[in-house]
């Protein structure tokens, strides 16, 4: 089963050894799609989900064999939440197309348009490593919207997709900054 979440196409990994190609290697420019790979620690998270959601499916069979269907519909619901987590978890990060720029977190999703981004830029400042309340000294790629409004974070090179990866988060951020540079000007087409 392919998961179109997963990669970045491949394209990305391409462009970045031709010089003086378009900026945007891809066709579909419409598509929401994610302009880095997801990093080790976000692959490895989900995969030890899915594993605890195998085990969670095997007793969910060994509760039905033994005949207690209600117990068995509960095993059966939350390893549908484990695996449905970690889903959302690959799920994660910065995604762009021609409408905007888009951050998904693991509960909420928030989406702008390139029309009200003013500036993208990335700053030395506190980050918070792989997510956790603990920060450390980083780099951040940070959006600023009309009217002065500073959004949150995009991507820091210790979250889970580049920690010890930093040409990966430089790859990302100049991948990010290209598309603002090529869609916020342009007006959308009717």
């Amino acid at each position: 089963m392919p998961l179109p979440f997963l990669t970045a196409d491949g394209a990305f990994d391409a462009h970045e050894d031709s010089a003086g190609d378009e900026v945007l290697p891809h066709d579909d420019h419409d598509r929401w799609r994610r302009p880095y790979r997801p990093g080790p620690w976000r692959v490895a998270g989900a995969a030890l989900l899915l594993l605890l959601a195998a085990f969670m499916l095997l007793a969910t069979m060994i509760i039905a064999f033994a005949g207690a269907w209600g117990g068995a519909a509960v095993c059966l619901a939350a390893a549908l939440a484990v695996i449905g987590s970690a889903l959302r978890m690959l799920m994660v990060g910065v995604w762009v197309s021609r409408t905007g720029l888009r951050r998904v977190g693991f509960f909420t999703t928030r989406s702008i348009a390139w029309s009200e981004i003013t500036e993208l830029r990335t700053v030395q400042q506190p980050v918070r490593w792989l997510g956790l309340p603990r920060t450390v000294q980083g780099q951040a790629l940070t959006v600023a919207g009309a009217a002065g409004a500073e959004l949150p974070v995009l991507l820091t090179d210790h979250n889970a997709d580049f920690l010890s990866r930093t040409e990966a988060f430089d790859r990302a951020t100049d991948t990010v900054e290209a598309w603002a540079d090529e869609y916020r000007a342009v007006p959308l087409p009717a």
